[in-house]
């Protein structure tokens, strides 16, 4: 059962409170350059800045995870870690593992940030294999490990074919807890450059840079996030065995039913949604599992 209040991030994230501008500043500086006092006497920054966003989750990933170390390219997407590390908290729940033996996650779709390994393993000593299509990505991913020395406790993989999940990247005999994926949103470009101008406009904003970054990869893919996920379960489906819980962000609460509907059809034995709110955004984890 997840722990959790309406409108609340998880009950373990140490952000539920907000930010304390002052603790980010003493373990990471370099944000100072992008703090403001606002109408309200409040230290914050421009979050339509990408350059700020990238600050201020640095600082959050040094001062509350132990991660000193974490550079990518402007164009790749910037996670915002209280939401991602929430991911990490249901996921925790879900699998509720109590053996001794060491827990293994396989985060599909890593990218250049190496987010949820980097987390899971801070907060739960968790090992992982992280995949993806593209090896800048992998590439930038494994400095990150690198320099945090965090080689023994997180393994990549590339992904050859663009269509497969977990052929060629897991082995016969690999078994996992759980395996986690933040999947493309828009079916394509142009969806996502339009989506993000509605979102800015909203704010008042005029500009056509994302505040957060993001490449093709990280951002769309043939069909939109439907498609992933059906072929997502699908390919689910022909390692029933291997992985305990499968689960996957998603984010249009559309998609939801089609997906209960083909994981009974494909013979998943449970089907679980699990809310997550941060402020006014909900969005949901998907997870199912093969084994009775």
């Amino acid at each position: 059962m997840s722990k959790k209040n309406k409108n609340s991030l998880h009950s373990k994230n140490l952000h539920n409170a907000g930010y304390e501008m002052e603790t980010l500043l003493e373990a990471y500086p370099e944000l100072s350059e992008f703090v403001f006092i606002n109408k309200f006497q409040t230290k914050t920054i421009d979050f339509s800045n990408p350059k700020a966003v990238k600050a201020l989750n640095s600082a959050l990933l040094k001062c509350y995870y132990g991660i000193d170390s974490w550079t990518f390219s402007d164009e790749n997407l910037c996670p915002p870690i209280p939401g991602r590390v929430d991911y990490v908290h249901h996921l925790k729940d879900l699998i509720n593992e109590n053996s001794n033996q060491p827990t293994r996650i396989l985060d599909i779709g890593t990218g250049a940030t190496c987010i949820y390994p980097l987390l899971g393993n801070s907060v739960y000593k968790w090992s992982f294999v992280g995949t993806d299509i593209d090896k800048e990505s992998l590439n930038n991913a494994q400095k990150i490990i690198d320099s945090n020395n965090l080689s023994k406790s997180i393994q990549l993989k590339f992904q050859q074919n663009k269509e497969n999940i977990f052929q060629g990247v897991i082995e016969p005999d690999e078994i996992f807890a759980a395996s986690m994926c933040n999947p493309p949103f828009y079916g394509s470009q142009y969806e996502a450059v339009e989506a993000n101008a509605r979102k800015l406009k909203g704010l008042g904003i005029e500009t056509t840079k994302r505040n957060f970054g993001g490449n093709q990869n990280e951002l769309w893919y043939k069909g939109g996030e439907k498609a992933f996920l059906h072929n997502y379960l699908y390919q689910s489906s022909l390692i029933k065995e291997q992985v305990k819980w499968f689960t996957s962000i998603v984010s249009k609460k559309e998609n939801v039913a089609s997906m209960q509907k083909s994981l009974t059809k494909l013979g998943a034995e449970k089907i679980k949604v699990i809310p997550m709110h941060q402020g006014n955004k909900v969005t949901r984890i998907v997870a199912w599992t093969f084994i009775k």
